[in-house]
């Protein structure tokens, strides 16, 4: 079932065309990435779909009903502000404790409803927000960057914490990343934009095509045939453990 069709968008600032004749759909179920340099207009592509932007031509169509939860790249938070993880997760809805344990269960991170927000690693934050975006049990999770500031052991972890989300509740998945090496081996397919859609596919489509290559250089299949070893790996324990 298609849940998002995005079709023809262009999207300006004034004179600046940033995104130009974008098509793009997203299904149930599949975790999608876009990639592309700054300034390619990848934000612009997740405030269209959430109505924060209005496209100058084409349309963006959701499935009716469908629900969205937006983990932001980043969220300042006043130091002076006492607020722990709880009263945080419910700033916007009354929800009851056992829903914010088990939001925070499905972020990876159990032990902080009682933690002060201004006490949490980038990592730990990272989650909480997360967390946040699963409360009321969203079709889509979008993600803009959501590991900005983390190191890369920091931004795999985050990434396989995306995958059991999915797995777990079902849900898609389009999340726009840097860590071109760490988040193309989680996508079921890749979108990279520079303006427009110069490519898109599987990750070993991707990022064999010459126009990824011309963006991001050639290096970075080799990262990412690295990191799939790794990862690979990871699973291979994480089933030999289930046994």
């Amino acid at each position: 079932m298609t849940l998002i069709t995005v079709t023809n968008l262009s999207v300006a600032y004034g004179a600046n065309t940033v995104l130009r004749n974008v098509d793009f759909t997203l299904a149930s179920g599949e975790i999608v990435t876009i990639v592309g340099p700054n300034g390619s207009g990848k934000t612009s592509l997740l405030r269209a779909i959430i109505g924060a932007a209005q496209p100058t031509t084409g349309q963006v169509e959701t499935k009716p009903g469908l629900k969205i939860g937006y983990v932001p790249q980043r969220l300042h938070i006043d130091q002076t502000l006492p607020i722990t993880v709880e009263r945080f997760l419910r700033l916007t809805d009354r929800v009851p404790e056992k829903t914010c344990k088990q939001a925070l269960d499905a972020a990876g991170v159990p032990d902080l409803l009682k933690r002060q927000m201004t006490g949490l690693s980038g990592g730990q934050f990272q989650r909480v927000l997360l967390a946040r975006a699963l409360i009321n049990a969203p079709d889509v999770l979008l993600l803009d960057e959501a590991t900005q500031g983390l190191d890369q052991p920091g931004s795999a972890a985050f990434y396989r914490q995306i995958e059991a989300v999915r797995e777990q509740t079902g849900c898609s998945i389009l999340m726009i990343s840097h860590d071109l090496h760490v988040v193309m081996s989680a996508s079921d397919r890749v979108i990279c934009l520079n303006g427009h859609v110069c490519c898109q596919g599987t990750p070993a489509v991707v990022a064999s095509a010459p126009e990824y290559r011309a963006l991001f250089g050639a290096g970075t299949g080799g990262a990412l045939a690295l990191y799939r070893h790794e990862h690979d790996h990871h699973h291979d324990h994480s089933h030999e453990a289930a046994e």
